[in-house]
């Protein structure tokens, strides 16, 4: 089975790179023969720092599905110029602070203090740029949680994922969710199962053999069932065992 895993609020925590016991469950679903992919919305820059250096080789997603990661390449898919030139004017009308991600470099407005900062490039690889020097534009975040703006924005085409709890929105271009990323590395709906904990969770949900949510967010509705942080080391450990088990009996 492939194990589809979201990061922040789900496998990783406060920006922190993954916890021992973490690892040890992730190290014996790999052990047992499953696939593990991450999914997250940080870009692959962001992602990899938070990672041990033995699970860097893996498949991952990154802005919700605007990146994937294989083989060590980077692949994206970005918003159209005139979809780039809207959001732009809603940004300059409205004086929004931002996060704006390119392939690699991105450019920064917002507050310093912000804990979406705190993630921001760790290892200092990319070049914080004015907006006009960056020539792809793959992910966007807007520091606001105004429903007037959110209206704007959901008439244009693109994919809008809110985040109340740090007052931002998470802008894809339309059509890239998790699921989408998964499809650009040939694994389709109900290959695999997954664990998450938000919003951009939701399309994993919708399409997974079988879903965790971690935590109380109201998207534990479209999950297959719900359980604390505390017990996520456990319950990987205890799906990787279900599925190995199953995959036993199917070779039988």
């Amino acid at each position: 089975m492939i194990f589809v895993f979201d990061l922040d609020g789900t496998i990783c925590f406060k920006g922190k790179p993954l916890s021992q016991e973490i690892c040890d469950a992730l190290n014996v679903c790999s052990q047992q023969g499953h696939e593990i992919v991450f999914a997250s919305a940080r870009p692959i820059r962001d992602l990899l720092p938070v990672l041990p250096a033995y699970f860097r080789h893996f498949r991952m997603i990154g802005g919700n599905g605007a990146f994937t990661y294989a083989d060590g390449e980077i692949k994206t898919r970005a918003f159209t110029t005139e979809i780039v030139d809207q959001i732009k004017q809603i940004i300059e009308s409205n004086q929004l602070t931002y996060l704006i991600d390119s392939d690699w470099d991105y450019s920064y407005t917002g507050d310093r203090g912000h804990p979406i900062f705190r993630n921001l490039d760790p290892e200092k690889r990319a070049v914080d740029q004015p907006l006009a020097h960056l020539s792809k534009i793959t992910k966007i975040v807007l520091f606001t949680r105004d429903q007037a703006i959110k209206q704007q924005l959901e008439k244009l085409s693109v994919q809008v994922y809110e985040h109340g709890d740090e007052e931002l929105m998470d802008i894809s271009p339309s059509g890239i969710h998790k699921v989408e990323g998964l499809r650009q590395l040939g694994i389709l709906p109900g290959e695999f199962m997954a664990f998450g904990n938000d919003q951009n969770d939701l399309e994993l949900f919708q399409h997974a053999n079988y879903s965790v949510c971690v935590g109380q967010h109201p998207i534990k509705e479209f999950a297959s069932t719900s359980i604390g942080i505390e017990d996520v080391p456990f319950k990987i450990k205890e799906m990787s065992e279900f599925y190995h088990q199953r995959g036993l009996m199917v070779e039988s």
